[in-house]
């Protein structure tokens, strides 16, 4: 029996075993299929990458006439068109931001950088906050849908808001420091005032949110190997970070807790802390976000053009007789 490897359109073999002849891995048809199933299928591994939304719990107590910072970062996801704002009160629920489309009056987003691969920053300030603001707000991922996912109901950021004849707390935690910049061996000094009257309980700094925050620093005496207070007052509960590295950078909040209930009380905004070393900065400035984007919409568009390519020529090649 003799097998004609270079004309796959021949397959001169016994009935004894069609099928497989004819799908020998020299085939160019095979060929053409096991690339496209190749190329095709990385898409699917990408889509499958985890992401998670970072948001502190709060509460957080803004004045009435004031800008809050709501703070959102998401891991495993840099796709605007992808990330909203909702927020929820006893009355009803409302979208506050759409990174995607629309026009949302008094409410803007930070200026969005990368603060690592994959890790973008998706916060937004609401300007002259007033009693409407009240609510749970919550950084979530749209589908393109009307309906709001009803996981986001469990956790998301509160605030309140103080006027004139409001009942709530009388306390105020003030992180007057957005963005803080570093290189690894700085001491960083994190400001935290706290002003007025509150119930018992101390003053905690913490780096991150949810359950998997780290505990930074314990005014009620626990001292940490590289973190000091500053206490220039009885108001003053910032901290100086000592021996600064790429593994400090994070999101540092002021928090407030309620020893008879033993819950938080009220938090501060955050603190943004990013270090960078020195040939990170350089690699940023040759290849600024912008051109990245440029670099990656361009294999993108090749890969799709590749991709059409090799599907015509397996549709010729089974047409072929």
């Amino acid at each position: 029996m003799v097998v004609s490897l270079g004309d796959h359109r021949k397959c001169p073999v016994p009935s004894l075993m069609p099928t497989l002849t004819c799908l020998a891995p020299s085939s160019p048809c095979s060929w053409l299929l096991a690339l496209l199933l190749v190329l095709s299928g990385v898409p699917e591994q990408s889509k499958g990458s985890k992401w998670q939304v970072l948001q502190p719990e709060g509460p957080m107590l803004v004045a009435e006439g004031e800008t809050v910072l709501l703070r959102c970062t998401v891991v495993g996801s840099c796709t605007d068109d992808m990330i909203k704002w909702v927020k929820v009160s006893s009355q009803d629920q409302q979208e506050i931001y759409n990174f995607k489309h629309g026009f949302f009056p008094g409410v803007m987003p930070m200026i969005q950088k990368m603060l690592e691969p994959l890790n973008c920053d998706y916060s937004i300030y609401i300007h002259n906050v007033t009693g409407k603001h009240v609510g749970t707000y919550h950084c979530v991922r749209s589908d393109g849908s009307s309906e709001h996912s009803g996981k986001m109901l469990d956790g998301g950021t509160s605030v309140l808001v103080k006027g004139p004849g409001n009942t709530g707390p009388d306390l105020w935690i003030i992180q007057p420091q957005e963005l803080v910049l570093a290189t690894p061996g700085d001491t960083v000094f994190l400001n935290c005032t706290v002003l007025g009257v509150g119930p018992p309980g101390p003053i905690r700094w913490f780096r991150g949110t949810g359950l998997s925050r780290e505990a930074i620093y314990n005014f009620r005496g626990i001292s940490y190997s590289n973190v000091t207070a500053v206490q220039a007052s009885n108001n003053d509960f910032s901290i100086l970070l000592h021996g600064i590295s790429t593994e400090h950078a994070g999101t540092y909040y002021c928090v407030k807790f309620q020893t008879k209930l033993n819950r938080q009380y009220l938090s501060g905004q955050g603190t943004r802390l990013r270090v960078k070393e020195f040939t990170k900065e350089r690699t940023t400035k040759i290849f600024p976000s912008g051109l990245l984007s440029v670099l990656t919409l361009a294999v993108l568009g090749l890969k799709t053009v590749t991709l059409a390519a090799l599907l015509l020529a397996l549709v010729v090649c089974w047409r072929s007789p």
